[in-house]
């Protein structure tokens, strides 16, 4: 059993910061939040009342009273820069939420002033980490599917597609020309952050497309705003080799004796039906092979929840030694990409990417 990780929350009443909370209280042989950094006096008290943890007015008061492992620090991007220079002077590890910078101004600053430095920083991109994304991934690494060189990512917006496309396709930090367009149509709303539709009406739906040419290998996007919310619109990943292709859960491929293969990804759900050990995922399989087995289990976490422990999991191994996971130049590429993509689609205009700082210290 692996010993327990402590971490504080920095930014501990936002919408995100309350994943990592429920995580820690689902897995408690796991995980323990140790205190969290919340600056309005009523929602202090409020995280008091729903947690039952320490909860601080500063990051200077958490850091006097305690040590943890490390720190997950959730708040907007634009304030993320003067946290993670806060905690790096002080040798602290940090897990940072996406993006690490809201533009490439800022994207250049993390790196000269964090990464460039040394400073122990990983980032919380969860969704190559989901589940389904795991298996996918590994039935590619099988080879059985050949080359990989064509990803459709439906998905989620800008820099989480970017993190999906690189993951699929093998991508480190090669130049991309992208093209893009806007579609503006109308559908039913659905529901948001705040929770189900109230009212029937029909709101504008913007759908973004775009093409990411890596030479010799494609990455198309396709979003629409709130898709994955949505209870009309279905996500969408497929990835494309010399030999077959994964198609959201189906599988085809012909094998060097030209014989057809075809399988399908495998949902294995515990406490269906007059099984009794629990609800949970406990993995997915393709025929015979098991390509994700839920490391959590039986805990009740959903597939979001689950991304983010392994996250969590990461972090707490890279705090103590291990490797690096998903570093700030990874994330700055993702965001950099998403960046551009964004002004392709705005401007109808082809964009290509310039090798960044930050392409030669992978791993850190």
């Amino acid at each position: 059993m692996r010993q327990q990780a402590v971490f504080g929350i920095v930014g501990g009443a936002g919408f995100r910061a309350q994943y990592f909370m429920r995580i820690a209280k689902a897995l408690p042989e796991q995980f323990r939040v140790s205190g969290m950094v919340v600056r309005d006096a009523a929602k202090r008290e409020a995280m008091v009342q729903k947690w039952g943890v320490a909860v601080y007015a500063s990051l200077d008061q958490l850091l006097a009273e305690e040590r943890p492992d490390f720190i997950v620090l959730s708040v907007p991007p634009a304030a993320s820069l003067a946290y993670m220079e806060a905690l790096a002077s002080q040798g602290m590890p940090v897990l940072t939420e996406t993006p690490p910078a809201p533009d490439l101004e800022g994207l250049l600053q993390v790196h000269e002033r964090l990464t460039a430095q040394g400073a122990r920083i990983q980032v919380a991109e969860q969704y190559p980490l989901y589940p389904a994304q795991v298996a996918r991934r590994a039935f590619v690494e099988t080879g059985m599917l050949g080359v990989i060189d064509q990803v459709t990512v439906s998905v989620s917006h800008l820099y989480h597609a970017v993190a999906l496309m690189r993951s699929m396709l093998a991508i480190e930090f090669e130049d991309a020309e992208i093209r893009g367009k806007r579609f503006v149509s109308e559908w039913v709303a659905g529901p948001d952050r705040s929770g189900p539709p109230t009212e029937d009406k029909l709101v504008p739906a913007t759908r973004d497309l775009a093409w990411l040419d890596f030479g010799g290998k494609l990455g198309i996007y396709d979003f629409t705003a709130n898709q994955h919310r949505s209870w009309t619109r279905s996500n969408h990943l497929s990835v494309r080799g010399q030999r077959g292709e994964i198609w959201d859960d189906r599988i085809r491929w012909q094998t060097p004796s030209c014989t057809e293969m075809q399988l399908e990804l495998r949902r294995i759900n515990k406490g269906e039906y007059e099984n009794a050990e629990g609800y949970f995922l406990k993995g997915i399989m393709a025929g015979e092979r098991w390509l994700y087995e839920n490391p959590y289990a039986p805990a009740r976490l959903y597939d979001d929840e689950l991304a983010i422990a392994t996250c969590l999991t990461r972090m707490a191994e890279y705090a103590a030694g291990g490797p690096a996971f998903y570093g700030l130049p990874d994330a700055s590429q993702d965001t950099y990409l998403g960046l551009l993509l964004a002004e392709a689609v705005r401007t109808g205009e082809t964009v290509r990417s310039e090798r960044q700082p930050w392409a030669e210290w992978r791993g850190k």
